[in-house]
């Protein structure tokens, strides 16, 4: 009679025959930086989480560092928009100021990522140029994409997280960093980012001036073949490391991904995903700490090598614990 259970009789016994482990190294910050702030401002709708001022971005970054946190994720909150979201292009602007601040405080200590996508720039809150009609041109936010990705390199971005889900982004941007000297600034793809409702707190954060929604240019949830055409895709015009949003929705797409690509596969356990978490613990119907890991350990287990989550922080302690 087989006894698999004696493999379960302790936790030492447990920790030694574990088929997955997450380790801190391969988690991701996302962190949010707004124009103007002298302190730090709580997101509502994402309990832990804020808006911070470039000094609170600066002592958070250590701090996430000094975790063990493998990367950070920032995103730039203007403190005005435009219809060409010509904030993200600015070498003044808030985010690019942002990624130089951190740049100049932790080096290559870390890896700083940055978000290249105009929604959090352009007074319509979509990620691209619109035309007359109200539609997103495809092909004039390339070349917008193109003059942010030097931007952000010049700043000292290590990694650029393109997510704006555009036709032919990872190819116009990685022919703009090459041109221009950057061969060594790697590429996220968002390759699979679908029209999901678990932003909604995102949009809190970023204060997404969003009206409608992205179904033209984000991916149908029902759809897989479509979502693995466009992995094919970014991986062929050059990403470096593809990535799967939402996560816990879609873990059956993050193995499909992991299972397709001989890149690095990234997931983001997004803002819906997270707040939904906290509001339970905080009425008490889950165990948090737990809830965490075992998120992790879900996402990890279905094929994703980086997790971006706003719990990087919290889980690396309990991860060393």
């Amino acid at each position: 009679m087989e006894r698999p259970r004696r493999l379960r009789r302790t936790a030492a016994i447990r920790r030694l025959v574990s088929e997955t482990r997450v380790h801190p190294a391969e988690l991701v910050l996302p962190m949010f930086v707004k124009e103007g702030l002298s302190e730090p401002h709580p997101v509502a709708s994402m309990p832990g989480v804020v808006q911070h001022s470039r000094e609170s971005l600066r002592k958070a970054a250590v701090e996430a560092v000094e975790a063990g946190v493998g990367g950070i994720m920032l995103f730039g909150i203007p403190s005005q928009k435009d219809a060409g979201g010509t904030g993200g292009i600015d070498p003044g602007g808030i985010l690019n100021v942002a990624i130089r601040d951190l740049a100049s405080e932790l080096g290559d200590s870390t890896v700083i990522m940055s978000d290249l996508c105009l929604d959090e720039f352009t007074d319509h809150g979509h990620c691209g140029v619109l035309r007359a009609d109200g539609t997103v041109d495809n092909d004039a936010t390339l070349v917008s994409y193109a003059e942010m990705a030097v931007a952000q390199a010049t700043a000292g971005a290590h990694v650029l997280g393109l997510s704006g889900m555009m036709d032919g982004q990872v190819g116009a941007v990685r022919k703009a960093l090459d041109s221009n000297g950057f061969q060594d600034v790697s590429l996220l793809a968002y390759a699979v980012k679908y029209a999901s409702a678990f932003y909604g707190p995102f949009r809190d954060a970023v204060e997404s001036s969003l009206e409608g929604d992205r179904r033209t240019y984000q991916q149908d949830s029902a759809n897989v073949r479509e979502s693995m055409r466009e992995v094919r895709l970014d991986v062929a015009e050059g990403a470096d490391i593809v990535l799967v949003k939402p996560a816990l929705p879609y873990l059956d797409i993050v193995t499909r991904v992991h299972e397709t690509v001989d890149v690095p596969v990234a997931a983001y356990q997004v803002s819906g995903e997270y707040a939904m978490v906290e509001a339970a613990a905080a009425n008490g119907w889950l165990d948090r700490d737990r809830v965490i890991l075992e998120t992790l350990t879900s996402i990890k287990r279905a094929g994703a090598q980086i997790i971006l989550t706003y719990w990087a922080v919290d889980a690396a302690h309990l991860l060393r614990a």
